[in-house]
């Protein structure tokens, strides 16, 4: 059984509505099952059923949140939790608002260097999209010919550390952990020791999240080399948490390296994720 639990539509910074997305997934792929993981919404999850329906796929409702530990950022995939709790929708609006409420200070900012992206400009790539982010203005910056990819465009303007970074609001990841097990829902690590959320990650922060609920973590990733799965699959062990697999697909809008079923979740971690 082939199974995928970290994807991304159109509704957030994917290139595939979320029915391609399935449809790809069953057709392209191979996948059994595969789990919708957008940024901070949860809009896709109608239209990804009806084409897991008539695929004949499995899909596993999710997303992905924002969120801080020690002033880094840390995503946190969420798995089948009630998408209307008043507590963790209001946490969702407080994100999701920080996204749009940067773009202004962002766009100035690439101004003063010289790139002119209007509002308009990133709205075209924002399309279905619930909140305008870093990946809409990068697609803006590509069409204009500043850059040549969304990776050029983060890795020298819209990274952390790039020229016109802008910080925005994340959900604290302990409360984030609570706000989903309240929900109903299970809780996953995503990618945790890439990027700067490796620095703080530690052994023994996983066992502070593991008291506040959390399920699992994402060992099988792109962004983690050999030698990263052995120690968080150690972490995963020592703790009793699920050890998940994934794509981390974004269509067209990363390399292709993230294809669908790129990495994948052994069926029996998936079975103790959304039973225990």
């Amino acid at each position: 059984m082939r199974i995928d639990l970290h994807t991304h539509s159109n509704r957030s910074d994917g290139t595939d509505t979320p029915a391609q997305l399935v449809r790809n997934a069953a057709e392209v792929a191979r996948l059994d099952i595969v789990a919708l993981t957008d940024h901070d919404a949860t809009t896709g999850w109608d239209e990804a059923q009806a084409a897991a329906d008539q695929a004949g796929i499995r899909l596993v409702k999710g997303i992905e949140i924002s969120t801080r530990y020690d002033g880094e950022s840390v995503h946190l995939l969420g798995y089948e939790f009630d998408p209307s709790d008043a507590a963790l929708l209001a946490e969702l609006d407080r994100v999701l608002g920080g996204r749009d409420s940067r773009l202004p200070a962002m766009l100035a900012k690439l101004a003063e260097h010289g790139v002119h992206i209007t509002e308009e400009d990133v709205a075209e790539f924002r399309g279905t999209a619930v909140a305008s982010g870093r990946p809409h203005i990068a697609d803006a910056m590509v069409a204009k010919g500043y850059v040549a990819s969304r990776d050029e465009a983060f890795a020298g303007w819209l990274d952390q550390d790039g020229k016109a970074y802008v910080d925005r609001y994340a959900a604290p990841l302990v409360e984030a952990v609570r706000l989903l097990k309240a929900a109903g829902g299970k809780a996953v690590v995503a990618h945790p020791w890439s990027r700067g959320s490796a620095r703080v990650l530690t052994p023994e922060v996983f066992a502070t999240l593991a008291e506040a609920g959390l399920d699992g973590i994402e060992v099988d990733h792109n962004d983690h080399d050999e030698r990263a799965r052995r120690g968080l699959r150690a972490v995963a062990a020592d703790l009793d948490l699920v050890v998940t697999g994934s794509s981390d697909y974004h269509g067209t809008g990363k390399s292709a390296a993230f294809r669908l079923g790129a990495n994948l979740t052994d069926p029996e971690q998936l079975a103790r994720l959304l039973t225990d």
